[in-house]
């Protein structure tokens, strides 16, 4: 399947707006940036949504849309056929939210991207979670 990690890093995007929240740290937390996938439109569009709020410490976005492919009801970007995702997120919002309130999150961010794709499949976390886990 396609999709790929997207990397821990300096600089950003063209486009990133800074979402004012608290009071802000500077450099406390390297931002995530994320290079675009040709032919990959709704991939890059959730990507593109996701970071600038979230401001994740790991997100991993994987195109399943091949899994799927015939379903009768994958619909699909129609361009790229982009239906099925699976993403796994770890982000400073989700600290003492519960796993219904972090999908609701995510799917409000996404906004009208969730009616151009058929399935997502969440797993979202807080950064003490994964040190648990560790």
């Amino acid at each position: 399947g396609g999709g790929g990690e997207v990397e821990a890093g300096g600089g950003g995007g063209d486009e990133v707006e800074e979402a004012a929240v608290g009071t802000e740290e500077d450099g406390a937390e390297a931002a995530l940036s994320f290079e675009p996938i040709d032919g990959k439109p709704m991939y890059n569009e959730i990507v593109a949504k996701l970071l600038p709020i979230l401001k994740p410490t790991a997100l991993d976005l994987v195109d399943e849309s091949d899994q799927h492919a015939g379903h009768g009801g994958a619909k699909g970007w129609e361009e790229s056929g982009e239906s099925h995702f699976r993403i796994d997120v770890t982000a400073e919002a989700f600290e003492g939210l519960r796993g219904v309130k972090r999908h609701q999150l995510i799917y409000v961010l996404l906004g009208d991207t969730m009616e151009k794709i058929h399935a997502l499949s969440i797993k979202a976390r807080a950064p003490s979670e994964v040190e648990e886990m560790a």
